[in-house]
């Protein structure tokens, strides 16, 4: 059972599949905010429930499932929209995360919360112990982003701007991996974080006088 939980975080395009999958190469267990949310929303579940009676039967598919590209593109129109929609989702997402972060075999567990930062609501993840943030210079991330998704410069900055500030995401950082160069290079600093919350996870379950 894990009593230490770091966060992992970071812009679109910055590396943090990359960071998460080198921590998992290490043993560690990695959980996903994006798979959480798409659990929450899954048929019989209560927030899914609560979405169509607060957005009605048009954000629903004929099946009775979420239609996740028109909730989009609500939420991406209509602030008020997006704000209703997190109410209701993310305190179930949270609880997954947590319980599933607690069940997790090892010293330690890592989440991967790419918004984080845009939660506004930071005291909400009280459990984490840690918040590491990988970070890319933003001509860089505009860069990797058009590669990726095949998207032009205007869109890619639109995509980056909708989300939180660089300097406002590395505020919340206790660490910060920099990603500005190749996905190799990336190894050794994860590897040297790896062993720093390893031995935070064992200084903080072995108790006062043992060793």
């Amino acid at each position: 059972m894990a009593g230490f939980v770091v966060a992992v975080t970071g812009g679109v395009a910055s590396g943090k599949s990359a960071v998460t999958a080198i921590f998992e190469k290490c043993g560690v267990t990695v959980v996903d905010a994006d798979i959480a949310a798409r659990q929450v929303v899954g048929e019989g579940q209560p927030a899914l429930s609560e979405i169509a009676r607060r957005f009605g039967a048009g954000v629903m598919l004929p099946d009775g499932s979420l239609d996740r590209v028109r909730m989009r593109e609500l939420v991406f129109e209509d602030p008020l929209a997006r704000r209703d929609l997190e109410s209701i989702t993310h305190p179930p997402i949270r609880a997954l995360l947590k319980s599933e972060c607690v069940a997790a075999p090892g010293a330690y567990a890592i989440v991967a919360i790419p918004l984080l930062a845009e939660t506004g609501s930071i005291a909400a993840y009280a459990w984490l112990n840690r918040i590491l943030v990988v970070d890319t210079p933003v001509l860089l991330q505009r860069a990797r982003l058009m590669a990726r998704d095949g998207v032009d410069e205007a869109l890619a900055l639109r995509m980056i701007n909708a989300q939180a500030s660089r300097p406002k995401r590395l505020a919340i950082a206790s660490d910060v991996v920099i990603n500005d160069g190749l996905i190799g290079e990336l190894f050794e600093p994860t590897r040297r974080l790896h062993a720093l919350y390893s031995s935070m996870a064992l200084a903080r379950l072995t108790p006062p006088g043992q060793s």
